[in-house]
């Protein structure tokens, strides 16, 4: 199994190899790699060698390092789409071939901050629907959902009937949500949250915060949505200019 007769650096041998023992079945999801002493005796390689390809693993999410504990293998992502799709929580579990459903936690009028005054503006808002819902693909909780929306464009109690609240809008406004400006944010264990969403105490997640915006520019909809890192991943298509 050594791997040393390839000529390139000896780090990146190591990590294609891990990735073609996992994509293999060699590693199982969830599993803990051998240890370091043994990995490097298997593969040829230094310690410190693989010590560097575990790390650019962790980077890439393939693994997880626990300090003093091991290396374990993480689970696919269940759910991917383009970072530049704007698409509904809805919409992709559908496309995975699983079945979304809602568990309604919340709903009720806030006044609005300044920050969320700032970011409807030139809308201006005196009341905030907030809805706070769990999605969940299969019956299993996998995105935890914060919306606010302006007071007036849709009956509360409509939200806990509906799994699609892109859908609810447009039925209710007779306006299409065209596109929405997206922050990404990795975030560890949330106290709150990450019980709900049946994660482990070393689990990530991440954090969309979006405006959606009308054809017309008009904001419409503020959501914080909280997805299991290890259900979900987003990528991006970048051109060169």
């Amino acid at each position: 199994m050594s791997i040393r007769q390839d000529t390139r650096h000896l780090y990146l041998q190591v990590i294609e190899q891990i990735k073609r023992d996992i994509e293999n079945g060699v590693y199982l999801e969830k599993e803990k790699l051998p240890s370091e002493f043994q990995l490097s005796k298997s593969l040829g390689v230094s310690r410190a060698t693989l010590r560097e390809a575990l790390r650019i693993l962790e980077e890439e999410s393939i693994v997880t390092r626990r300090h003093g504990v091991g290396t374990f293998v993480n689970p696919k992502p269940v759910f991917t789409s383009g970072i530049e799709e704007l698409d509904s929580v809805t919409g992709m579990i559908t496309k995975s071939g699983m079945v979304p459903g809602s568990q309604y936690l919340s709903a009720e009028l806030i006044e609005p901050t300044e920050d969320e005054r700032q970011r409807f503006s030139p809308v201006e808002i005196h009341n905030l629907a907030k809805v706070e819902r769990v999605r969940t693909a299969d019956q299993q909780p996998v995105v935890y959902c914060k919306d606010r929306i302006p007071e007036g464009l849709i009956p509360i109690d409509q939200v806990r009937e509906a799994d699609s609240l892109f859908g609810i809008l447009e039925r209710f406004t007779g306006k299409t949500i065209s596109y929405a400006v997206t922050d990404i944010e990795p975030i560890g264990y949330h106290e709150r949250i990450s019980p709900i969403l049946n994660c482990e105490p070393d689990q990530a997640l991440l954090l969309l915060k979006q405006m959606h915006y009308t054809k017309d520019d008009e904001p419409i909809l503020l959501s914080s949505n909280y997805f299991r890192a290890d259900k979900f991943s987003f990528h991006v298509l970048r051109r060169r200019v």
